[in-house]
């Protein structure tokens, strides 16, 4: 098959997806511009290969969700936080953690998924909840964060790591999952 028959084939199982497959990709994209944006106006010097490896990396997961680019894309991002930025929390730090959970849940329904797949509202639903409760504790949890890391307290690793065990849990039966063996 060539490249035009390719990008032909991919075209038409794009006009022929539903709009929850499209709104998907459109919230990968969107939410990947703010992870490679934020980092970039902040005040510290991002190093310059970060948005050179990212963007690829992101068309690449708006294009195909199921490959390894949407992991590789929030490997290059978080690297490049990790490398330059400062040690404390701040809003960019959660404005940029939104940002890669919103590409993370996006491209995981997303994934699952055919590019010309229609799918029903319920499946849309049943990832909105657990999404939205993600996207909510995430400032909340570094706030918690910030605020316990100041405050010099025995075992404050472990008020945090209780804190996300608890955060994982809620999503995870908000997501409607069940703990049986099967």
């Amino acid at each position: 098959m060539t490249a035009a028959e390719r990008i032909t084939l991919w075209l038409a199982q794009l006009r022929a997806s539903g709009r929850a497959v499209l709104l998907a990709r459109l919230v990968i994209a969107v939410a990947g511009t703010v992870a490679l944006v934020v980092p970039a106006l902040q005040s510290w010097d991002q190093m310059d290969l970060i948005p050179l490896l990212g963007v690829p990396m992101l068309l690449a997961t708006v294009v195909l969700p199921d490959s390894l680019a949407g992991l590789v894309f929030l490997l290059i991002v978080t690297f490049g936080w990790l490398m330059r930025a400062p040690g404390k929390p701040t809003w960019g730090l959660a404005i940029t953690a939104i940002a890669l959970l919103l590409v993370h849940l996006a491209t995981a329904f997303t994934a699952q998924l055919p590019s010309y797949a229609r799918i029903h509202r319920d499946a849309v639903r049943r990832w909105l909840l657990p999404g939205a409760i993600a996207t909510l504790l995430v400032p909340v949890v570094a706030i918690a964060a910030a605020l316990v890391q100041g405050a010099d307290i025995p075992g404050s690793l472990l008020v945090t790591v209780g804190a996300l065990l608890l955060a994982t849990a809620t999503i995870w039966f908000a997501a409607g999952q069940k703990l049986t063996r099967d």
